[in-house]
């Protein structure tokens, strides 16, 4: 027969195999998650060395550490994406040339070559400073 006067004790539930289940789905996640914003911007070699193009109508658009300027004028972000986008929206193979200055980071000149290919630049080229 069955003793009834004793409660019946109950099993304990083992949270291993939970926390193992837990940690295998953090894993995954991990691993399947992007926390960069991985963006490329694409680049095109010019068709010859040297072959510098005209520069006729072309932009020159300065990056310097105290900020940026057209043709030599100094202008704000917003300024130089408006003035950029008029120009392009009345011809659109106008040239723009970007040359940052000496000290200024490769962050922020990608970030200024975005802006303009935002507005619609697409005859964009980077240039450098010469030495005198």
């Amino acid at each position: 027969m069955l003793d009834t006067s004793r409660p019946r004790r109950r099993n304990p539930i083992s949270l291993t195999p939970l926390i193992d289940v837990v940690f295998i789905l953090l894993v995954f996640f991990m691993l399947a998650s992007s926390f960069l914003d991985w963006r490329a911007v694409q680049l095109e070699a010019p068709a010859e060395a040297g072959g510098a193009g005209s520069m006729e109508g072309a932009m020159l658009v300065e990056i310097r550490p105290d900020g940026l300027r057209i043709a030599g004028e100094a202008v704000t972000e917003r300024d130089l994406r408006d003035r950029i986008g008029a120009r392009v929206r009345e011809e659109a193979d106008t040239r723009v040339l970007v040359m940052p200055a000496p000290g200024v980071s490769m962050q922020d000149t990608v970030n200024v070559v975005e802006d303009l290919a935002d507005v619609g630049a697409r005859n964009l080229s980077v240039i450098r400073q010469t030495q005198p």
